[in-house]
């Protein structure tokens, strides 16, 4: 991986890539009625031909009410209503399902929070031409954080370099979810077996990107402590991801080592060479 002025990609970098199309930035809510007129005006000004499909998981401070309304004003701001709150995971595999049923060839991930800046989202997109999956990265040359405490900056930057180590990717931010998917990656890695609902949802798709050989890219980006509303982590989402990337890592590993003494056997089950016969 080449960290040579802060961009570095995995996988194929040889191929030609097609043109990227439309795209969706997919933004999942609860409970961000201070944020979500904002963070949608943002995008809007940032990438004007962009579509938004906020997937609003039936919040009670009344945001997907408010999403109706910005949507009904803008025709290139559409609301997925959900039943309930049932974590980050599934309400964006909602929102990839319905943006390659309605054609979008590029779906981004972003925090409704202002945490990813929409003002960089160009840059993600620029990058995308020339790979299958971009994702903004904090960890590497360039990238920076805002406004957050030592020990929230300790347990993502440990989150991100076990996953790493654990999994063996070459990524530096595997639990960024700031994001750029052309819909080919997204058809490609296999989303209905994606079974995680937390942040650890993020170091899934990374994980099945590399492994199924997409090109993968990291730009640096700014991350910014939200200022209104309050943050979803909680232990039970670090545990989550904890417990998952331990499970992924020792089954590939476990694998890896039945290959090879697979191989092993097979080789010395040839059958032996005929002893002569005696006259």
């Amino acid at each position: 991986m080449n960290d040579g002025g802060g961009v570095s990609g995995t996988g194929d970098q040889g191929r030609q890539f097609g043109p990227l199309g439309m795209a969706l930035v997919i933004i999942p809510t609860y409970n961000e009625a201070e944020n979500i007129q904002s963070i949608v005006g943002r995008v809007r000004v940032a990438v004007p031909e962009a579509h938004i499909l906020v997937a609003d998981d039936n919040s009670p401070d009344g945001t997907g009410k408010i999403a109706d309304e910005l949507a009904a004003d803008d025709e290139q701001v559409h609301v997925l209503h959900r039943k309930g709150k049932e974590g980050l995971g599934a309400a964006y595999l909602a929102g990839f399902q319905w943006g390659l049923d309605h054609d979008y060839g590029v779906l981004v991930e972003m925090d409704a929070d202002g945490s990813h800046q929409p003002e960089e989202l160009p840059r993600l997109l620029t990058a995308l031409k020339g790979a299958d999956l971009v994702l903004g990265s904090r960890w590497v040359p360039g990238g920076r954080i805002v406004n957050w405490p030592k020990y929230r900056e300790m347990i993502s930057r440990g989150g991100s370099t076990y996953s790493r180590l654990m999994l063996d990717v070459p990524i530096r931010d595997v639990t960024g979810g700031y994001r750029a998917f052309r819909r080919e990656t997204l058809q490609g890695i296999g989303l209905a077996e994606v079974a995680s609902q937390g942040y650890c949802f993020q170091v899934d798709l990374a994980r099945r990107a590399i492994k199924s050989g997409y090109h993968v890219v990291e730009v640096p980006i700014t991350f910014v402590e939200r200022e209104l509303g309050d943050s979803k982590m909680s232990q039970d989402i670090v545990a989550e991801a904890l417990w998952r990337v331990t499970a992924w890592g020792v089954g590939e590993r476990v694998g890896r080592v039945g290959r090879v003494l697979g191989r092993k056997d097979a080789a010395g089950a040839q059958e032996p060479p005929t002893a002569p016969k005696t006259p």
